[in-house]
């Protein structure tokens, strides 16, 4: 298990086979709950090569000093991507405008420290 965020990977191996490499990737949040996304493809083994890159959104919650995995979301084609991206665009001028009608701030990394550091 990883100690520290730099020794998270996504590559896997089967039976000695890289069948995930890891191409990028971006730390969004660190602490005892870390947010990685990366970048990354996958072995299609009946043809021997890699297929077109995917991105994936992982959680890792740090217990008894190591890293471990919580959840995954995986983007899994462009237009998916941009979708959520519009999503977001659209969104975010509503959560401003609700926070200051309300009297709060705009939202940030929430409640559950991921905005927290090592």
């Amino acid at each position: 298990m990883a100690e520290t965020l730099e020794e998270l990977t996504y590559d896997y191996e089967d039976e000695g086979t890289l069948v995930r490499k890891e191409l990028d990737r971006a730390v969004l949040t660190k602490g005892s709950w870390a947010t990685i996304m990366f970048l990354f493809q996958e072995l299609d083994r009946a043809k021997g090569k890699f297929r077109p890159p995917k991105m994936a959104i992982v959680r890792f919650k740090k217990s008894k000093g190591s890293y471990r995995k919580q959840s995954s979301f995986n983007i899994s084609n462009e237009k998916q991507a941009r979708q959520i991206a519009e999503v977001f665009e659209r969104w975010y001028p509503k959560i401003a405008e609700v926070a200051a009608a309300s009297g709060g701030e705009e939202a940030d990394a929430g409640e559950d420290g991921a905005d927290e550091t090592d």
